[in-house]
């Protein structure tokens, strides 16, 4: 295994779960309510995973040509769950792409662009992102559980899906 595929397995995985969670509201209002105290919604969280994985992978090192609008992802309200899902989609198949195709000699070297008045290695950011995708994965998760007055887990974060077969 290679850090390109362990990445793409977490995040694969990452982005699954995050189908799921959303799945696992009953219906497309739930997933933008903001109850007391919750800054963002899932809905919000969703469109912000997504550009941030089309931007920072598909963009910057895929060259998909995505253009990202930040400001959008916090803006948008009332996205249904079936767009929402497709954009989920579309991320995982740019970051699998671009990642079958990134050389892996480009891991130890500068990331393109700066990223909050930094200069990290393309390593370091990568495994940066996955962290930040599970973070707000796990603020969708309560989101949820909030919303719903359901404690049930989606099965989060399985460690089967990074076994070798």
């Amino acid at each position: 295994m290679t850090v390109l595929s362990d990445l793409n397995r977490l995040l694969g995985r990452e982005l699954a779960t995050l189908r799921d969670e959303l799945l696992a509201y009953p219906d497309d209002a739930s997933v933008w309510a903001l109850p007391a105290g919750v800054p963002n919604s899932a809905g919000t969280l969703t469109l912000h995973l997504a550009g941030n994985l089309r931007f920072y992978i598909g963009a910057q090192l895929g060259a998909t040509g995505y253009v990202r609008d930040r400001d959008a992802e916090f803006a948008q309200r009332n996205v249904p769950r079936e767009t929402l899902i497709q954009l989920i989609e579309r991320a995982a198949d740019e970051v699998t792409r671009t990642f079958a195709a990134l050389d892996p000699a480009t891991l130890p070297a500068t990331y393109p662009v700066e990223v909050g008045g930094l200069r990290l290695d393309t390593q370091r950011f990568l495994m940066h992102l996955e962290a930040h995708f599970a973070y707000h994965l796990g603020q969708i998760d309560y989101h949820r559980r909030i919303v719903t007055g359901h404690s049930r887990s989606v099965g989060a974060l399985p460690l089967p899906a990074l076994a070798d077969h």
